[in-house]
């Protein structure tokens, strides 16, 4: 498993190099890798990140260097102690905690799903056989990234694939439901974005209020559950 710096204040662990050709048993293997080096609690990292196939760790390099034995040796020094945090998790796997599961209500309504009627020309079928078809799917995030919040999710029905947009909207309105090629997701806040919006959700992602502040964290499995626009006003 290589291990290289990202920066001057973080790491990358590679746990696998491809996604694609086993996703569910690479998300597994990242996740176990991701809680190895948690349990661990190394003095001076400070954030763990999951992704497809990485695992990124942060670290603060003064608290690094102080429990160093010598400073041009901290990197080293991490670098060894993350090693031997999974060599211990080989020897004894660490608890999994158990998956859950997020009800995400969606509104698709045409104010809301301005694309769907592209999505479901692509698909060749109706725009109620789109949402038919997405609600009946049950999803993965695989990483949360772009803006705070946002998950990559997998488990996207075939025929619903769609190539992102040609040209990138300035504005995608926060909660908006989207598909960019094979995977979906959710924009937690209003920002620029080229995926196809299908819906919207009343729910809120993001609140740095909150603790933690992100609703959905890698692993989660999510089910999306369509509502009327009274519905969402009334979650609204």
């Amino acid at each position: 498993m290589e291990i290289t710096p990202l920066g001057d204040s973080a790491l990358i662990v590679h746990v696998r190099d491809r996604f694609e050709d086993a996703p569910e048993e690479t998300l597994k293997e990242v996740l176990e890798v991701f809680r190895r080096i948690e349990n661990a609690r190394i003095p001076g990292v400070i954030e763990l990140a999951p992704a497809y196939t990485t695992v990124a760790v942060f670290f603060d390099p003064v608290r690094v260097i102080d429990d160093a034995v010598e400073p041009n040796r901290a990197i080293g020094c991490l670098t060894q102690k993350i090693r031997e945090a999974l060599t211990r998790g080989k020897r004894k796997q660490s608890k999994a905690s158990a998956a859950r599961v997020i009800d995400i209500p969606v509104c698709y309504d045409s104010e809301f799903a301005i694309d769907l009627e592209d999505v479901a020309r692509h698909a060749l079928i109706s725009p109620n056989e789109v949402v038919d078809l997405y609600s009946a799917a049950e999803y993965r995030v695989n990483c949360i990234g772009f803006t705070p919040g946002f998950p990559y999710l997998t488990g996207l029905p075939r025929k619903l694939a769609t190539p992102r947009r040609a040209t990138p909207r300035k504005k995608i309105r926060a909660g908006s439901v989207a598909i960019g090629g094979a995977q979906t997701g959710i924009y937690p806040q209003e920002s620029p974005g080229g995926w196809n919006v299908i819906g919207r959700t009343p729910v809120l992602l993001f609140d740095p209020q909150r603790d933690p502040p992100v609703l959905l964290r890698t692993g989660d499995h999510v089910r999306f559950r369509a509502i009327t626009r009274e519905e969402f006003e009334a979650l609204n």
